[in-house]
């Protein structure tokens, strides 16, 4: 009986890292060389959509995953390599609000505010790309994030019908980027499931026009 029930177990963990393995493998071959770190060979979009994730980490000192979206964002409007920028994220309360807080660091930066569109209901990356699409009407987008989140990012928007690229912010090393490693796999594993139900975002709305 006990060896029935470590084969049992044996498989489940085979099985689960499977899976893991897998879904990991079709979005890194789906999005192979769709994400670019220089600004002089990315091309040109109308709009480029920044991620949003928190301004600070959990024990008070600045978030660099943030910090770098900023950088990158701001870079790539200079160059002229987008003309707008969208900003997608978590507005969950009155105390926590991603794309305001980003707004003011992209206008201290140097974009004029008047280039700058919110998307409060960007709860998750699923209801960023739809929202983009159908809520801001675009058709093709460039998204600013670190690399790992720019892959899932432009797979869902590949499957959602929006014409996406990645522009890689710097990307973070040692246990607090480990960590967020780890959970992009579970991520991507969630990502199959929410296509598979047609999971849609929490929000839609009146349509916003870029311009």
């Amino acid at each position: 009986m006990l060896k029935r029930i470590l084969k049992v177990i044996a498989v489940s963990i085979v099985f689960f890292f499977a899976i893991l393995f897998i879904c990991n493998y079709i979005i890194d071959a789906s999005t192979e060389e769709q994400t670019y770190t220089s600004v002089d060979k990315i091309p040109t979009n109308k709009v480029g959509l920044i991620l949003g994730t928190a301004k600070r980490l959990v024990s008070g000192h600045p978030n660099p995953y943030y910090t770098n979206r900023i950088t990158a964002t701001i870079a790539l409007y200079k160059a002229n390599k987008i003309k707008f920028v969208l900003v997608s994220g978590d507005n969950g309360s009155i105390y926590y609000n991603e794309p305001k807080a980003i707004k003011k660091d992209l206008i201290k930066g140097g974009i004029p505010e008047d280039k700058i569109f919110l998307d409060y209901a960007g709860f998750r990356t699923l209801d960023s790309m739809m929202r983009a699409k159908h809520v801001f009407g675009l058709t093709s987008v460039t998204v600013i994030s670190q690399e790992f989140h720019n892959d899932r990012a432009i797979y869902l928007a590949h499957k959602k019908g929006l014409k996406a690229i990645g522009f890689n912010a710097k990307d973070i090393t040692g246990k607090n980027g480990l960590k967020v490693q780890l959970r992009e796999y579970f991520a991507r594993v969630k990502v199959f499931l929410d296509l598979l139900t047609n999971k849609q975002p929490k929000f839609y709305g009146e349509k916003i026009e870029i311009k």
